[in-house]
């Protein structure tokens, strides 16, 4: 009974749907266009201005502010004339240039760190709230070079001559605490429909404060798996949905084979034809299916004419909220990614792994973004990470929109895993969860695995938008706990059972799972403790609960 109970929950999803009241804006712009018909796709990725080079980075910020909070530090410089602005631009620059004693030569590149030329960062004194524009998004990468390297030659006559001093580096590196410190848990609010349309029920406030929040309705959903004729499930298959007005959306499916649609995000109509292709190639012929309207999970099944393939490639995508706030745990944090990273490339040697970031703190600050393009060169990235601090902030909200728009806009391969993981304690800001959720849209369209970390200092907006971008992209909510003693104190999730485990492991089954297409469990000796009834990723629900409970 129970195993039966478990595979009926294992095919419930997140459906994306409108809101009694609010509804996500993807949503209620699709629904307000008449004539428009079924099977809605997702809207574009947004665009941001490219990232500054760090370079330029440094004399556009010869005037940055010291001290007093992001808003204090924009309101006085707006009320500065831009006269006065230039000439205080001018004079720091010259004494920069005539007074600053010599410098001493960089240190040495941490565990073969990353050059300062291959990592950019987004300029951070905009006054405009909205970044969006027709420019490409660029970054540097370890096999690209910029316009003007740190190693070209001075240029006769430009402002750039023998006179200026490199770059300051960055401070050399620390040693960092030892990996399997932080504990966590998770939970997949995929096996647990019905206590998660709870939890958005309970978290109707927030709709009425965040007009963009997402409403996720896990009442019904559709699933197709898509396998071959001994039954393995076949990975990255493209599957499409054609709606009864010729209207379609294709999606492909997971390590799993699985694939989901929601009916009210995608706008379903009640009766569509449902194929496979792969490689260009038909696998799987259309089918109809009546979508059903009653509570629950429906799965369809496609017999693939071709043998299944294993995974071969993953993508490793971390975003890292690197603010002050973050500044209690992100040298724990670093060392846990570092353990997670070396674990994970030693026990795939036989994938193509290429890992990159994407750190972020918010306007006013240090940079918004600083992207380091994906790399196969493991100790290059290790690097990077190593060389981050915790630093600005000033607010609870973070540039989280536009991190995650960095990320879901690098270069991923089509035919590898992609798993996105959002290391963050606070949300994005609430005129802009709009454009976080657009993002995490063109992230499902992408077949993105959206995996949040939620460190100390996660309140309710965070956990929703963290809670919605995991069930969207079918993967999970990861939540540090008390249980280390690290940093500040841990607010419950709202979750009704998990097992905590040491960080760096959780994490590293996640990303198993993800790329072996079956769910991994921690051994009995990891667990460190159990909250409620857990049954392998499901909570055991009272013999009286019902849906509307």
């Amino acid at each position: 009974m129970m195993r039966s109970r478990l595979m009926t929950s294992v095919t419930m999803v997140a459906v994306l749907a409108a809101a009694p009241g609010p509804m996500p804006i993807s949503t209620a712009q699709a629904r307000s266009v008449t004539g428009q018909g079924f099977c809605r796709n997702a809207d574009p990725l947004p665009r941001l201005d490219p990232e500054v080079h760090p370079q330029q980075q440094q004399l556009d910020g010869a005037i940055k502010a010291e001290g007093g909070s992001k808003r204090d530090r924009s309101d006085s410089m707006a009320s500065e004339p831009p006269s006065l602005l230039l000439l205080h631009h001018h004079l720091l620059l010259h004494l920069h240039l005539h007074l600053s004693p010599p410098m001493a030569p960089p240190s040495p590149d941490y565990d073969g760190g990353v050059d300062e030329a291959a990592i950019a960062v987004t300029g951070s004194r905009s006054a405009r709230p909205m970044l969006e524009s027709a420019s490409p998004v660029t970054v540097i990468g370890s096999d690209m070079t910029s316009g003007l390297p740190a190693s070209a030659p001075p240029v006769t006559g430009s402002t750039t001559d023998s006179r200026v001093p490199p770059p300051r580096p960055y401070p050399r590196p620390q040693p960092l605490p030892q990996s399997g410190i932080l504990t966590a848990g998770e939970h997949d609010d995929l096996l647990n429909p019905e206590l998660y349309a709870a939890y958005v029920n309970r978290s109707g406030d927030l709709g009425q404060e965040v007009r963009n929040l997402p409403r996720v309705d896990t009442t019904r959903v559709l699933t197709v798996k898509v396998a071959d004729r001994s039954g393995q499930p076949i990975p990255f298959a493209d599957v499409t949905v054609t709606c009864s007005d010729g209207n379609s959306i294709t999606m492909a499916t997971q390590a799993d084979g699985n694939v989901v649609f929601f009916p009210g995000l995608d706008r379903l109509s009640e009766r569509i034809t449902v194929s496979a292709r792969k490689a260009g190639q038909t696998i799987a012929d259309a089918r109809p299916v009546l979508v059903a309207n009653a509570a629950g999970g429906q799965l369809v099944g496609l017999t693939a004419n071709q043998a299944a393939t294993k995974v071969t490639k993953l993508d490793l995508m971390l975003v890292v909220d690197t603010t002050g706030s973050m500044g209690d745990e992100i040298s724990y944090l670093q060392s846990e990614l570092r353990s997670i990273i070396a674990s994970i490339t030693a026990k795939h040697r036989q994938l193509d792994i290429r890992i990159g970031f994407v750190f972020y703190r918010d306007l006013g600050d240090e940079y918004v973004t600083r992207t380091v393009v994906f790399d196969r060169d493991v100790g290059r990235v290790q690097g990077a990470l190593a060389r981050q601090n915790a630093n600005g902030g000033g607010d609870y909200p973070e540039a989280m929109d536009q991190a995650m728009i960095r990320a879901v806009g690098q270069d991923w391969r089509p035919d590898a895993v992609k798993s996105l993981l959002l290391v963050a304690d606070a949300p994005p800001h609430d005129q802009l969860f709009g454009r976080t959720w657009q993002a995490a849209e063109a992230a499902r369209a992408k077949r993105i695995h959206i995996t949040p970390v939620a460190a100390s200092g996660v309140a309710d907006k965070a956990e929703y938008a963290m809670r919605a971008m995991a069930a969207a992209t079918q993967s999970r909510y990861l939540f540090l706990t008390d249980d280390s003693g690290v940093g500040n104190p841990h607010a419950a999730p709202a979750v009704d059972c998990y097992l905590v485990t040491k960080l760096d492991a959780l994490v590293r089954r996640v990303i198993d799972t993800q790329i072996s297409g079956r769910r991994i469990e921690p051994e009995d000796q990891e667990i460190i403790r159990s909250v409620g009834r857990y049954d392998a990723g499901k909570c055991i629900l009272p013999a009286d609960f019902q849906w509307q409970n």
